[in-house]
């Protein structure tokens, strides 16, 4: 069963039939993409996910290659909003270092437990062609952007340790989190051991002499169950 993602929760209230058929196709697309990879994707396969007939999808797509493209642009978009929501939503004075591992929780939790899109985009960015990978990689470098800010903040802050470089750090950051897609199994680990897990070794990894000792900020998940318990015993 594809995962939801908030373009599909928009059509399905609010779209139009056709609308409503159109995002089917995706998710049914990126259920797909994101498990058989570029190669394994067959519009028959898509089909029988969307329960329609496979000639039905050339009415809103093109080609198999637009529909692609849509999914694999679609992905990092909404891994764009997600992140960018949380960070948004924390208070004005949080520590670039927490800030970071806000980052890295919602990376992970939107790629592995939200949105096929999201795993289908980072898993087969490598595998298709150029000229389906050019939209994808402009939304790419916005979501770039976002990293770059937080280690930047980090690094003015006195967080970051002085003698790593801020790219090679960065981009080895996100290189872990994005090969989760590729080795992380249900049974095999909960995914709230493997954000506890990955925030523990980014901050360890970057923090200078001063941070090391930093308490762990709670996940989302943990800060959610906090106020509900808040609230009862009020």
């Amino acid at each position: 069963m594809p995962r939801k993602t908030p373009s599909r929760e928009h059509a399905e209230t609010s779209g139009t039939k056709s609308a409503r058929t159109r995002q089917r196709i995706l998710d049914a697309a990126a259920h797909v993409l994101s498990r058989k990879g570029f190669a394994g994707t067959r519009l028959t396969d898509v089909a029988e996910v969307a329960e329609l007939q496979a000639p039905a999808i050339y009415y809103y797509f093109p080609s198999r290659e637009d529909l692609i493209e849509e999914v694999m642009w679609s992905g990092i978009a909404h891994m764009i909003d997600h992140v960018q929501q949380q960070l948004d939503a924390l208070p004005d004075d949080t520590p670039a270092l927490d800030r970071i591992e806000v980052a890295v929780e919602a990376h992970l939790r939107y790629q592995l437990e939200i949105s096929d899109y999201t795993t289908a985009s980072i898993r087969n960015s490598g595998q298709v062609p150029e000229n389906i990978r050019a939209r994808f990689s402009t939304e790419a470098n916005r979501y770039g952007d976002i990293w770059r800010k937080l280690f930047q903040e980090a690094k003015r802050e006195g967080s970051i340790r002085p003698e790593l470089d801020l790219r090679a750090a960065r981009m080895l950051v996100l290189g872990a989190l994005n090969w989760a897609a590729e080795w992380w199994n249900p049974r095999r680990g909960t995914l709230d051991q493997v954000i506890r897990t990955a925030k523990s070794l980014i901050r360890a990894g970057l923090s200078s002499a001063d941070e090391a000792d930093t308490p762990e900020p709670p996940t989302q998940r943990s800060r959610g169950r906090a106020k509900k318990s808040a609230k009862a015993a009020s």
